[in-house]
């Protein structure tokens, strides 16, 4: 189990985050980025699991900037309410989060390595992260804008991971990806969006181990 912290953002703004910390000495720390469902139970067991593995974890409340403890279910309402939030606060707001998450590990565990991890929406914004901000490495899970600023070059290792059967990231968007960046480990998954989360219906238990796993791999080596 975490805790909760506050965070204040370079402009002012304050938000909440869920901090997981490992108990063992770290290899390194994580900053956790949502969905668009918030730093929900789902994003809490990502968060605590990786802290499991030996590293610390922030996940930063990205919400917050429209309304605190926004916490949404995976149902077509919820998806509509986060998707509004997101549009909202806008990318640039949000990695101002993002990089106040970093800066707050650095500050925290000064001797550690920060790497991002984002899922969704969050995979998204660990791609601008890895491109804008100063992480040591980045793990992008089937981000939907990641296309649309692929020309963007990376300032850390990046890895990603995607599903084939994806409705919302079709194979053209795929390969503009790779077009853009051959070197970026990039793997496709016989799953959907969301394979990761054990909550969703797309839910692909062997999809969500072998990602792990290499992101775990991926990790270490980096942080």
């Amino acid at each position: 189990m975490g805790t909760k912290i506050e965070l204040t953002a370079t402009d002012g703004h304050k938000f909440d985050a869920y901090l997981a910390e490992s108990s063992d000495p770290a290899r390194g720390a994580i900053v956790l980025v949502q969905e668009i469902f918030g730093v929900n139970s789902h994003i809490r067991s990502v968060a605590d699991d990786y802290a499991a593995q030996g590293f610390h974890v922030i996940a930063p409340a990205l919400f917050d900037r429209v309304q605190r403890n926004l916490e949404l279910n995976y149902n077509p309402t919820d998806s509509a309410e986060g998707m509004k939030a997101a549009r909202q606060i806008g990318m640039d707001a949000a990695l101002l989060d993002v990089a106040a998450s970093i800066g707050h590990a650095r500050a925290e565990w000064g001797r550690l390595k920060v790497g991002v991890l984002g899922f969704c929406y969050g995979g998204s914004l660990a791609w601008l992260a890895a491109t804008r901000l100063d992480p040591a490495a980045a793990v992008c899970y089937y981000g939907g804008q990641i296309a649309a600023s692929a020309s963007e070059t990376p300032r850390c290792p990046v890895m990603m991971h995607f599903g084939a059967k994806d409705p919302h990231i079709g194979p053209a968007e795929i390969e503009k990806i790779k077009a853009a960046h051959p070197d970026v480990p990039l793997f496709l998954y016989d799953a959907g969006h969301g394979f990761n989360c054990d909550q969703r219906k797309d839910f692909e238990p062997k999809s969500a181990r072998l990602a792990r796993q290499r992101t775990l791999e991926f990790f270490s080596r980096h942080l």
